[in-house]
């Protein structure tokens, strides 16, 4: 291989070698994945939006791996690397783009704050550790504060697109946990490029389905979206994301993912004009207590 096609292997040879910095970098750009969806979905349909985003990711990955002579997953990777396709590459943004249709931002921001709680807690089991009872006790009340947060708003009874978005935080924390562990011995930008190839014929049937039903209209707004939410939310974020938490840890990495929802708040108002109601920055503080408690707790 010679040095052109390894500088695709961005953690290797950036300067951003610091963990920290890369898991931090991949949450701020997380952060505008909600309003580039929003913005896709001003010309294409939910469907369409997930399919097309899946496979012009699955593209650019399969790109990379073909240009750096990747070697072929490991058998015993390919399980976890199943629940990154399904849980990152299928999952995650199918169901946040459909409750999108019917939701803010601001309010799909708050329910998906749970995200790096149910991540922690998801890697805890997975690896066997036993969290304290601290941990337990800050997990409960988080989520607790979440659930009160979604009955608030919606009359005291969740809607369709709040299930959509549990679901949603569920399956991602999965592939987010999963992924986190293989970037302990896999290059990051690896496990996200094999997980969104072995998306992509998932996606190509949802987009082959979607697009006779879901007329698509090339707007401007919606191609700078889709562009964002394929080439960065899908592909690129993943590559920092990944290489970060292989470096530092699932639990610290899903500390900094703190800022995430609090990110996406701040552009659903200032890109998207959004109106920002009281509840919602408290339950974002109130959440960033519990888990910045649940962190520290299963730290120690």
């Amino acid at each position: 291989m010679d040095a052109q096609r390894s500088a695709i292997a961005l953690p290797r040879v950036s300067p951003l070698s610091n963990g920290t910095l890369l898991a931090a970098l991949g949450v701020a750009s997380f952060s505008f994945s909600f309003p580039g969806t929003v913005w896709a979905l001003d010309g294409f349909g939910p469907w369409s939006a997930t399919g097309v985003r899946g496979v012009i990711a699955a593209v650019i990955a399969a790109a990379a791996l073909l240009w750096t002579r990747a070697p072929a997953p490991a058998r015993a990777d390919r399980p976890a690397l199943a629940v990154v396709a399904g849980g990152c590459g299928v999952g995650f943004p199918l169901l946040t783009t459909l409750a999108l249709q019917t939701s803010s931002t601001a309010h799909s921001a708050i329910v998906i704050g749970v995200l790096p709680m149910a991540t922690a807690t998801i890697s805890a089991l997975r690896t066997g550790r036993r969290p304290s009872r601290t941990f337990w006790a800050a997990a409960g009340t988080g989520a607790l504060a979440v659930i009160a947060f979604t009955l608030s708003q919606n009359q005291g009874r969740p809607t369709i697109a709040d299930l959509f978005l549990f679901g949603a935080l569920l399956v991602c924390a999965a592939g987010y946990a999963e992924g986190g562990r293989l970037s302990a011995h896999m290059p990051g930008w690896r496990v996200i490029a094999w997980g969104v190839v072995l998306a992509a014929p998932v996606n190509l049937a949802v987009s082959a389905w979607a697009f006779p039903h879901e007329p698509v209209h090339l707007t401007a707004k919606a191609v700078l979206g889709m562009a964002y939410i394929a080439g960065v939310s899908q592909f690129g974020a993943f590559v920092l994301w990944y290489q970060g938490m292989g470096r530092i840890g699932v639990p610290r990495a899903s500390q900094l993912q703190l800022a995430q929802p609090l990110l996406t708040l701040v552009w659903a108002v200032l890109l998207l004009g959004e109106p920002l109601g009281p509840a919602a920055p408290v339950t974002a503080v109130v959440v960033l207590a519990c888990i910045v408690v649940t962190q520290r707790a299963r730290a120690s």
